[in-house]
């Protein structure tokens, strides 16, 4: 039987991705987007598997709404691909509450809303995927990532105990972690003003990297879609996948750096049991 998948962020980048990987195998892909008109060349050419939709992630209240009139629509909702993002650069001191919370908006309260709604559905099927795209920032962050970051670990922290809940209920969470790749992630990102020179070395060189990176990045998105297919076909499906060399290595080296803190500290951090 044919999946019904629901993905937001699906007009660029790995929702287009999807979308199109999803199709290939005779899929319907319920496919969202705060401009809609940006997906009409994927109904076009996919008028009976691909469903636009508008969906901007940060309006919750939309949410419920559109979730309902999807599972009336098709019957189902099999897979939730919690796709749809942007990046920030700036300074921790840097960055406002504003640019805080917004970023959080479209990568925590955005994709928990999501979960909400499409859960009863799933739970009343007892089965279904829910897709949690995070990134190599969902496992260690770097000058100049940390609001971004911050909202990675604060999806990962979720999305981990959203799988011990519904697994049981025959419910997948899969936490995706990329690198870098070929998306518009780089081009849809936001500055914290900088006013702090002390920063210029450290945060200044990721926001160049940021701004000049765009169409340079060596990871393939349809590969990475291919994998996190084969990772929802699996017999059991891993509760994170990481994608690209640079995300493996960096998560290794970071795990690394976590083990040789807890040995160095084992002993003073035992020593701390009431006498």
């Amino acid at each position: 039987m044919s999946r019904v998948w629901l993905v937001t962020g699906a007009n660029s980048g790995f929702g287009r991705a999807f979308t199109e990987a999803a199709v290939a195998v005779g899929d319907v892909v319920v496919a969202t987007a705060r401009r809609v008109e940006s997906l009409a060349d994927l109904v076009a050419a996919h008028p009976d598997q691909v469903d636009s939709v508008a969906l901007d992630v940060t309006d919750t209240a939309a949410i419920d709404r559109v979730v309902a009139e999807v599972a009336a629509r098709h019957g189902r909702i099999d897979v939730l691909v919690n796709n749809a993002g942007r990046t920030h650069v700036g300074s921790v001191e840097e960055t406002t509450d504003a640019e805080l919370r917004a970023l959080f908006d479209v990568h925590v309260f955005g994709p928990a809303a999501l979960v909400r709604a499409v859960l009863p559905h799933m739970r009343a099927r007892r089965s279904g995927a829910i897709v949690q795209l995070s990134s190599v920032g969902g496992q260690m962050s770097m000058a100049g990532f940390g609001a971004y970051s911050a909202t990675k670990f604060a999806l990962e922290g979720m999305s981990e105990a959203l799988a011990a809940e519904v697994r049981p209920l025959g419910i997948d969470v899969l936490i995706v972690e990329p690198g870098a790749f070929r998306t518009s992630l780089f081009g849809n990102h936001s500055l914290s003003v900088e006013g702090v020179a002390d920063y210029a070395d450290t945060v200044g060189a990721t926001r160049a990297y940021v701004e000049s990176g765009g169409g340079t990045q060596a990871g393939d998105p349809a590969k990475a879609v291919a994998a996190i297919l084969a990772a929802l076909d699996a017999k059991e499906t891993p509760l994170r996948l990481a994608l690209g060399d640079d995300a493996i290595d960096t998560i290794r080296g970071h795990l690394e750096q976590v083990r040789g803190d807890l040995a160095a500290w084992e002993e003073v951090g035992r020593d701390t049991k009431l006498p």
